[in-house]
């Protein structure tokens, strides 16, 4: 028998190759973990923004429709996300004399903002609770907020 004799080769890493790695680790982590926390920031924001959009094409389709007459803060939601007539009241089904929306299938709820989660509607700026900040004499829907409450990037929340 012929033994063959030569080095041992050791096939583990040394301690200086794991710290290396780990070292590598952490400053990726260092990196990604903020930019994943402002992509969230962002995207509420975003959101908030988008659902603005359809609820002022909205209240402007239900205006268009109603000789020029906005929802009104009390009945919003209903006239929005059910048939009215010319008058603005409001109904599930449509009739031939409720035959006017609906406009939306829901109020959408706040994305950001201090009311974050919320599809409540109010006629005063800063009202704890609701989602949104309506006049119905200008038929103006923004973020329900103080003037001091900020988003990620400082711009008022009720500036939107």
């Amino acid at each position: 028998m012929l033994q063959v004799i030569g080095k041992r080769r050791s096939r583990a890493f040394s301690l200086i190759e794991l710290v290396i790695v780990i070292v590598i680790l952490g400053v990726i982590g260092a990196i990604a973990i903020p930019r994943m926390s402002r992509g969230a920031a962002g995207a509420s924001e975003s959101g908030a923004v988008s659902d603005l959009a359809i609820l002022r094409s909205a209240i402007e389709l239900y205006a268009a429709e109603h000789n020029g007459t906005f929802p009104t803060v009390a009945d919003f939601s209903d006239q929005l996300t059910q048939y009215s007539d010319i008058d603005g009241n409001t109904n599930a089904t449509k009739t031939a004399v409720f035959m006017y929306g609906p406009y939306l299938r829901s109020v959408p709820v706040q994305k950001g903002g201090p009311n974050k989660g919320s599809a409540d509607i109010t006629g005063t700026q800063g009202t704890a609770g609701s989602g949104w900040w309506y006049t119905a004499s200008t038929g103006d829907v923004r973020i329900n907020a103080a003037g001091t409450d900020t988003d990620s990037n400082g711009v008022a929340w009720v500036s939107y």
